[in-house]
């Protein structure tokens, strides 16, 4: 004859979930301020110390921007065409010695594709080869 497993002193296996909502938590909390302490943090200017092995990155990224309605902004400034040609023509001058200047074209769906080939030929008749066309995320 079987005995029931419950009369033989023998407990079912149970998955107790407080501890593990426990232990979810407390590594969320971790990985959050692991994450926080990742961010850049912008402190007050110091004499750094030099070393003789260190690199410096010469390479300039610049931010342009053309909104819908064919406004030009370079860093949040705004520029007509013929100054931006001037103001990167002169900042790839600067930086023929250094490193090359990369641009970062951030234009509106919305804008022509013929106003668009227009910042685009400026920026490579500037002496500025390496540009990249930023896109958004698809969400």
């Amino acid at each position: 004859m079987k005995v029931a497993s419950r009369h033989l002193g023998i407990k079912k296996a149970r998955i107790e979930m407080l501890p593990l909502i426990d232990i979810v938590f407390l590594l969320l909390i971790f990985f959050i301020y692991a994450m926080l302490s990742m961010v850049v943090h912008h402190s007050l200017p110091v004499s750094l110390p030099v070393s003789s092995i260190a690199e410096i990155d010469t390479e300039q990224s610049l931010t342009v921007s053309v909104h819908q309605n064919g406004e030009i902004f370079l860093d949040n400034t705004r520029f007509s065409l013929e100054e931006l040609q001037a103001l990167l023509q002169d900042k790839a001058q600067k930086a023929a010695g250094d490193k090359s200047v990369q641009v970062d074209l951030f234009a509106d769906k919305a804008l022509s594709y013929q106003e668009l080939y227009r910042v685009l030929d400026i920026i490579r008749t500037a002496g500025i080869s390496d540009v990249s066309l930023q896109a958004g995320d698809s969400k």
